[in-house]
């Protein structure tokens, strides 16, 4: 919804906004940007007067503000739609789907883009380290998209994906999340079956080859042409160094990628078969990758103290949670990682997937985990990690308890969906304040 206020506001509308909370790094775009951001929805916001409501998949009935908005009869729309209505409309939309990668394999497709001259559109759920925003109008006839499969309003269950009619789509995974809105795994492949229905038959799909749910859903139908990559798909990529990529068995160049890990390697991958739906060769991909900065909230290092990093990581599936521990330690392969976990997201907090939990942070030399805010017993679920992991209820006495225990060269990757209460910076701070002990 931050990146669709940018998108408005690059149209001409003025734009305010209002939220339960707002924090950075979206909070900081929005006002730099001299957006009015409000917290809380309280009735009183009527007075702002505005020609069209649009309304977030975050806002329910019984929320104040949708019920005086609803009482009155005011115009109101969903976030996709409007979208889809006022941007998307005669461009070619080059849509990122799946459960895991979509805001980096979008930041990289749209940088790809960006770097070959096309000056695309683009709108991404983070913030890409080179645009330094997380939307843009773009003045070309492309538009790239995080394509996210949670529903797109209360009044609108559909995938948001449903709205917006891509001409490319990457399928990059697909997994059993968003436990609050779906039954099962079998519940989503519907979903991207509906989005691969309202695909035209000139579109393009870039799948990923080896993925058994995302083969699922194609098997129900496919109208429109395929590329898969990865499995035994017509993209390849080497398992080593110096990570060849190849189309139908040609070579067609290195990678040299600064984000670690075979997941975004995979990333890369299908970002590359997606741009070349659009002319841009994989020369010249590859070249504008070489030079790609991330995204923030991805392993994006928040500072050193006293010989420590702090590496700020949105993981909060297991699946991503072990990618991202892995990415980290191909990245600096002697150093001891040490977990910080926040199981935030709606997912967690149903403790769906609590039972994967103990096996995605294996790899870990330390775990914290807190559990503030969660309806299950995550000292129970942790147990299998022994005396590696502790649990903590109070914040505070966390990020004590990790001070306390750090050595010079550890790195404290925090991972979460939110704002942890601002553990990054709190742990910088006292891990300033106190002396350190060599590893």
């Amino acid at each position: 919804m931050g990146g669709l206020a940018q998108l408005a506001q690059a149209a001409g509308h003025r734009v305010s906004g209002c939220d339960a909370n707002v924090y950075p790094p979206m909070s900081d775009q929005l006002t730099a940007a001299g957006m009015t951001l409000i917290e809380g929805f309280g009735a009183d916001q009527l007075n702002v007067a505005p020609d069209l409501w649009i309304i977030g998949n975050v806002v329910t009935r019984g929320n104040p503000l949708m019920e005086a908005i609803l009482d009155r009869h005011l115009p109101f729309v969903s976030g996709p739609q409007w979208l889809a209505e006022h941007v998307l409309r005669g461009r070619h939309v080059l849509a990122v789907a799946g459960t895991h990668g979509k805001t980096t394999t979008t930041s990289m497709l749209a940088w790809i883009l960006q770097e070959a001259g096309l000056e695309p559109g683009f709108l991404v759920g983070g913030v890409p380290q080179d645009f330094g925003r997380s939307a843009q109008a773009g003045r070309g006839p492309h538009f790239v998209i995080e394509a996210d499969e949670y529903d797109t309003a209360f009044f609108d269950k559909r995938s948001k994906f449903i709205h917006y009619l891509p001409d490319t789509a990457i399928l990059n995974n697909l997994e059993f999340d968003h436990a609050d809105i779906f039954a099962d795994l079998a519940a989503i492949e519907t979903q991207f079956h509906h989005l691969v229905r309202t695909l035209a038959s000139k579109a393009r799909i870039i799948a990923h080859g080896a993925d058994e749910a995302v083969a699922r859903v194609l098997v129900r139908g496919c109208w429109s042409e395929l590329e898969r990559f990865g499995g035994d798909g017509e993209w390849q990529i080497g398992a080593e160094p110096p990570y060849m990529v190849t189309r139908r068995g040609v070579p067609v160049g290195c990678l040299e990628l600064e984000l670690p890990g075979p997941h975004n390697r995979m990333n890369a991958l299908a970002a590359i078969a997606a741009a070349q739906h659009v002319g841009i060769e994989p020369e010249t991909a590859l070249a504008a990758l070489a030079r790609f900065g991330g995204v923030k909230r991805r392993l994006e290092l928040r500072g050193i103290a006293a010989g420590v990093s702090v590496i700020d990581d949105f993981a909060h599936h297991p699946t991503a949670i072990r990618e991202s521990i892995g990415a980290l330690r191909e990245r600096r392969p002697g150093q001891r990682i040490v977990a910080i976990l926040e199981p935030r997201s709606n997912t967690m907090k149903q403790g769906a997937t609590r039972a994967q939990l103990p096996g995605s942070l294996a790899e870990a030399d330390r775990v914290y985990c807190y559990s503030g805010g969660v309806g299950w017993n995550v000292a129970e679920a942790m147990l299998p990690l022994g005396e590696r992991a502790s649990v903590h209820a109070d914040l505070e006495n966390m990020v004590e308890a990790i001070v306390a225990a750090a050595v010079e060269g550890d790195q404290l990757l925090v991972m979460s969906n939110g704002g942890f209460g601002g553990i990054h910076a709190r742990l910088l701070q006292r891990l300033g304040d106190s002396g350190r002990r060599a590893a």
